[in-house]
């Protein structure tokens, strides 16, 4: 097909100027001017192609670099640019081709295998690869064993719930009344499970909308409404009982009550519908099927008692006090009503089992001392209460007790003058806070030494009452209990904590996969203006303001001034206070000219991008504000307000310096995970509080229960219970809610008018709040701070991604998000994946089916639409981490199935492209070799009519008898071989036929005609063409010939051209 067209795109001017002059030239000088003719229109014709390819090349071959030394330059401005070794291979090409050698291995039969160049005896030879092969293989059937146990597990809990549902006709019918599938159950699961929709999804294209307010949104879609409502409802009776104390009873305060009412009539809506939606017990979602149901009815039902009965008189002690107590639990309804808190609650009370066994080793460890202890110091630590007294059988009477204002007070007394005091019974008695004489006592003094408090008082009455040898009981015990006994208990809570989490089972790819994503999530982009183009004015100040050295010598500035406020600012003191403050206001001047020199380099709009340069610009604003007031009132308060901006300035150096900003993230993200811990925490310390006030709320003042800490409130309460959290004498303002009579008045009727303690009460109260507050919940703030440190400070090895790779992440995403908005269109992706350098590289020679997978995994991902910082950033997660290695089972599962599917797209959309290309060209070369043969069918039409109708014809050839007579006639052989070649007329339709058949009888379809075998070129036979024969009757049917052989249709010459 070539060749033909090659011959159709000669000068057709050139081939018809020859036709009258036929005869007087030769064939093969023809043939050799024709070849000569293509030659030299094909060489122009590629030399022009070849030549508009090049300039192609050039420019974008230049364009690329102009990127990537803006690129270069960026990431040399930064401060964060390493290079790279030239020969090292990317982290996403190698294990692009693990995937792939895997999936070669696993897919690849060995018929395949041969093919590639092994035999089968080779191929067994090589160990390695049949290794790998068997690897594979096991790891498939594990992958595939494990999903298939979990799909006959689901199919099986189906069919029993189907079988249930056929064969017994009251399953799933709440109180077996309700129907399964009745209006009114409908109706209630519809307000039950109604919720926000956080997710903004294009009706179109499907793809996930990123809204500005995706957190908000995240959190008003976390509960159901009805959920939200019932948080809310509690939240408001938790603030009424906060106004209740012993002198303002809810039984007396109409106003209180109405919280009660509230609070009850909305639990009992709650209840209802979800009874009706979901049914109480012996359903599948039974509201009774855990321990949060069967709590939300047990406060129900207390709630609903007490607001009944409202009894006026409470005795202590009595049964009305307890559910006075059970009715402080109100606060943990909101542990059942958010998720994330029933999680935390799930988690620790899984490991519950192993707490409850190192308990059960420490109450042993503290029965063996206990019982040892008081076959040592039983009834050896009392004595008397009047020092002049050593035996109890001399302690008894009175005695004078003299009563002094200070020690270091010396009054000066009249001769037989005394000392003022007061005259008190002898008593044989133990220390207040402890004793050994029994085993009860023992234990509780040696659960106080556990907790390190009071213990050094407990070993120095041991010494002076039985003796210093008697010290080491008490230092061993410490010793055993409190490091190694209490610190094994602290191991035994994280390592539960972390193995129901889920983190302790997993392999150390898997955790380094766990914390690479933790990583992402905190991650984000720079917002960084990029340097202005012109190089002028700007780009300096760009360069100068994102140096390193700048930014070090800002830090310098802001420590220096942070120095000043060694010094107290008074106004008295003006040689001191008033040079310090001139300091200030110099330093900020200068701050003021940073932050000029920024707006200058990044335009007011690139500053303003940034969260840090926001912050910057306020506390400069704050800075100017206060040296006006300063030199214009110049008192106390601009003073303050002068070292207040002072504060705000020194929280600025953490983002300047690499190491504080590690610092100040691990502590914000450790303060967001353990955000639902620490609010679990304020809820128990919320339900202590509320008992408290019931139990202690009245008790006498004692050592440590005095006007700053009591319970007389819910308020002082919680500052209490929060400074028993911190272990400051817990024990002994448990002692002190202890006192019993005679040093108390008791009353038998009301528990709001004695001001005596309760002995079991606070033991139960104080021991439980200390363990379950200081020995667990603190413990698992600290697991989680320890998590978190571990993000980022753990070493190359141990990370997936390098904190370097995240960053030049950034500064490629800087550049390609020119609106700073951390949303890029699908289209730039290719941009900035051949951007990437380093370990994020993507060759697109060697890799560039990696490259057509990843851009086609966002485009599928996000339908085209825009994606974000994040998505872009978790794509690259994945492809660079071996996912067999790395992802739990569900994760992998859903992955291997997405990029199978990838695979499979890019397969068929490459395969299609080809074709498309393919039919592409085939349908040019036919358009073109149609519009040539149409423009030579036009030529020869015109220059064939002008040649066979010429004006006069003469006929001076000899006849034909006579030459055909005629044997010594030279011309007759090369007139009888031209004559096949010429047109048919009247007197020779017979030889043409006959002649035609000789050389090779040329086809004809359809009116069209084809060269003969040898394919002989238009213009060679219209060269061997000789004058017709001058019969005027033969002229117009040689005419007709001509015009009917010329006469081709449009559609069907496509398929001869591809037949050629």
């Amino acid at each position: 097909m070539k060749q033909f067209i090659d011959r159709q795109q000669q000068d057709t001017s050139c081939l018809f100027r020859r036709l009258p002059s036929a005869s007087s030239s030769s064939c093969d000088h023809s043939k050799r001017s024709a070849i000569e003719d293509n030659k030299y229109i094909d060489q122009k014709l590629r030399r022009s192609i070849f030549s508009i390819r090049a300039r192609n090349l050039l420019e974008k071959e230049t364009t690329i670099n102009k990127i990537l030394r803006a690129c270069t330059r960026q990431r040399m401005l930064s401060g964060s640019f390493e290079g790279q070794p030239a020969k090292e291979r990317s982290i996403l090409s190698v294990q692009h081709h693990i995937r792939q050698e895997r999936r070669s291995l696993r897919h690849g039969s060995t018929s395949q295998r041969i093919s590639r160049g092994k035999s089968l005896e080779t191929l067994t030879q090589d160990h390695s690869s049949t290794v790998r092969y068997r690897n594979a293989q096991r790891e498939d059937s594990e992958i595939k064993m494990i999903q298939e146990k979990k799909e006959q597990a689901e199919m099986k809990r189906k069919v029993q719930e189907e079988e249930l549902r056929e064969n017994h006709p009251y399953f799933d019918k709440p109180l077996f009344i309700v129907g399964r599938e009745h209006r009114f159950r409908n109706f209630c699961r519809m307000i039950v499970r109604a919720r926000f929709n956080a997710s903004k999804t294009d009706p179109i294209t499907g793809a996930v909308k990123n809204t500005k307010y995706h957190q908000l949104y995240d959190l008003l879609g976390l509960v159901t409404y009805l959920d939200w409502v019932m948080i809310v409802v509690t939240i408001c009776s938790c603030i009424s009982m906060m106004f209740e104390s012993p002198f303002t009873r809810v039984m007396h305060v109409p106003t209180l009550q109405i919280g009660e009412y509230v609070f009850v009539i909305f639990m009992s809506i709650e209840l209802n519908l979800k009874i009706m939606a979901d049914g109480l017990f012996f359903t599948p979602t039974a509201i009774i099927r855990d321990f949060g149901g069967v709590m939300d009815i047990f406060i129900y039902l207390v709630s609903l008692i007490f607001l009944c009965w409202l009894p006026t008189d409470i005795p202590p002690e009595s049964g009305a006090q307890l559910l006075m107590m059970l009715r402080c639990l109100r606060p943990l309804r909101i542990f059942k009503l958010v998720p994330q808190m029933r999680k935390v609650v799930r988690e620790v009370l899984k490991g519950f089992k192993e707490i409850f066994l190192v308990s059960i080793l420490l109450l042993t460890l503290m029965l063996v001392f206990a019982s040892f202890g008081v076959q040592l110091f039983a009834g050896k630590l009392a004595k008397c209460n009047d020092p002049r007294i050593l035996k109890r059988e001399d302690c008894y009477g009175i005695f004078r007790i003299n009563v002094s204002v200070s020690r270091n007070l010396n009054l000066r007394l009249k001769a037989e003058e005394k000392k003022p005091g007061f005259w008190v019974p002898r008593v044989w008695a133990n220390p207040r806070n402890f004793n050994f004489d029994n085993v009860g006592n023992a234990m509780l003094a040696l659960f106080e030494v556990l907790s390190l408090k009071g213990w050094v008082e407990v070993r120095d009455v041991i010494i002076h009452r039985v003796g210093p040898i008697h010290g080491i009981y008490i230092h061993v015990f410490v010793f055993l209990g409190c490091m190694i006994g209490l610190t094994l208990f602290v191991g035994v809570v994280i390592a539960n904590f972390n193995e129901n989490k889920g983190t302790a089972l997993l392999t150390v790819d898997q955790r380094r996969w766990e914390d690479l994503k933790s990583r992402l999530k905190i991650a984000q982009p720079l917002h960084l203006p990029p340097r202005p183009e012109n190089g002028g004015f700007r780009a300096k100040m760009y360069d100068i303001t994102q140096h390193p050295f700048f930014k070090r010598g800002i830090a310098v500035l802001v420590l220096a001034q942070s120095v000043l406020l060694s010094v107290k600012w008074d106004v008295g003191d003006d040689k001191v206070t008033f040079p310090l403050a001139t300091m200030s206001v110099v330093f900020t001047f200068i701050f003021v000219l940073e932050v000029t020199m920024k707006l200058i380099a990044m335009s007011p709009a690139g500053y303003w991008q940034s969260r840090r340069n926001r912050y910057d610009l306020l506390v400069t604003s704050l800075g100017v504000i206060w040296i006006v007031l300063h030199f214009s009132l110049l008192n106390a308060y601009t003073y303050m307000m002068g070292t207040c901006v002072i504060v705000f300035r020194f929280f600025t150096i953490c983002g300047k310096h690499v190491t504080l900003k590690m610092l100040l993230l691990t502590v914000v993200v450790s303060m967001y995970k353990s955000f639902f811990i620490i609010v679990g925490m304020f809820l128990l310390l919320l339900c202590y509080a509320f008992a408290g006030v019931v139990l202690f709320g009245t008790v006498k003042y004692g050592e440590n229960i005095n006007r700053h800490a009591n319970f007389s409130t819910a308020g002082k309460a919680i500052t209490v219970l929060f400074r028993i959290v911190t272990g400051e004498d817990w024990n002994k303002i448990m002692h002190d809610c202890m006192v019993q009579p005679p040093f108390c008045t008791p009353d038998k009727h009301r528990y709001w008018e004695t001001d005596c303690g309760n002995y079991a009460g606070a033991l139960i109260y104080f021991c439980s709040f200390y363990v379950i507050i200081a020995y667990i919940m603190l413990n698992l703030l600290v697991a989680i701070i320890v998590e978190n440190f571990s993000l980022f400070y753990s070493t190359e090895e141990d990370q997936l991604l390098s904190y370097n790779d995240l960053r030049h992440f950034q500064i490629i995403w800087n550049m390609v998000d020119d609106k700073r908005e951390g949303v890029i269109p699908t289209s730039r992706v290719k941009f900035l994946l051949r951007l990437l350098r380093g370990r994020l590289e993507v060759d697109l020679d060697k890799d560039k089916l990696l490259f057509k997978h990843m851009c086609y995994e966002m485009e599928r991902l996000h339908s085209g639409g825009d994606v974000t910082f994040h998505d872009v950033l978790s794509m690259l997660s994945y492809r660079s981490v071996d996912i067999r290695k790395s992802l739990q089972l569900e994760e992998l599962l859903a992955r291997e199935q997405l990029e199978y599917t990838i695979e499979e797209e890019v397969a068929k959309q490459t395969i299609r492209m080809w074709l498309k290309k393919c039919l592409k060209r085939i349908r040019a070369k036919q358009h073109q070799s149609c519009s040539i043969i149409h423009s030579l069918r036009e030529s020869q039409q015109q220059e064939l009519s002008s040649f066979l109708n010429p004006p006069s014809i003469e006929t001076t050839v000899p006849s034909e008898d006579h030459n055909a007579n005629n044997p010594d006639n030279p011309s007759q052989p090369e007139m009888s071989g031209l004559q096949q070649l010429l047109s048919p007329t009247l007197s020779d339709r017979g030889g043409y036929r006959q002649d035609s058949t000789d050389l090779g009888r040329p086809q004809r379809k359809l009116g069209q005609w084809r060269l003969p075998a040898g394919r002989t070129s238009v213009k060679s036979i219209v060269c061997k063409m000789n004058p017709v024969n001058d019969e005027a009757s033969s002229g117009s049917e040689v005419k007709k010939w001509w015009t009917r052989q010329l006469t081709v249709e449009s559609d069907e010459s496509g398929d001869d051209l591809i037949d050629i």
